[in-house]
């Protein structure tokens, strides 16, 4: 019997639990204006050129993986503040 390898994204969106809606309108709409800053919108380009490139130091991997765990993150608590959103409007 293999043990199935688990992504963080997996482990976050069953922290997260995306699917319900418990979060206030407030909470909600504070989520979905969470954004990377400019500066880190072009460094993550710049990484993900060069790691198109082939080119990435060790450094740099770790930074791109790091950058791609919180965008994870963002994007399964900007679902979880879409939803909830939803269902606000649906019962007000």
């Amino acid at each position: 019997m293999s043990i199935a390898t688990v992504s963080q994204g997996e482990i976050l969106a069953r922290v997260i639990r995306p699917e319900e809606t418990n979060l206030s309108h407030d909470a909600a709409r504070a989520i979905l204006q969470w954004a990377f800053s400019p500066e880190d919108q072009q460094r993550m380009e710049q990484l993900a050129q060069k790691a198109r490139e082939g080119a990435l130091s060790a450094d740099e991997r770790a930074d791109l993986e790091n950058f791609e765990c919180v965008d994870t993150l963002l994007s399964i608590m900007k679902s979880k503040a879409r939803r909830c959103l939803q269902q606000h409007s649906a019962a007000g």
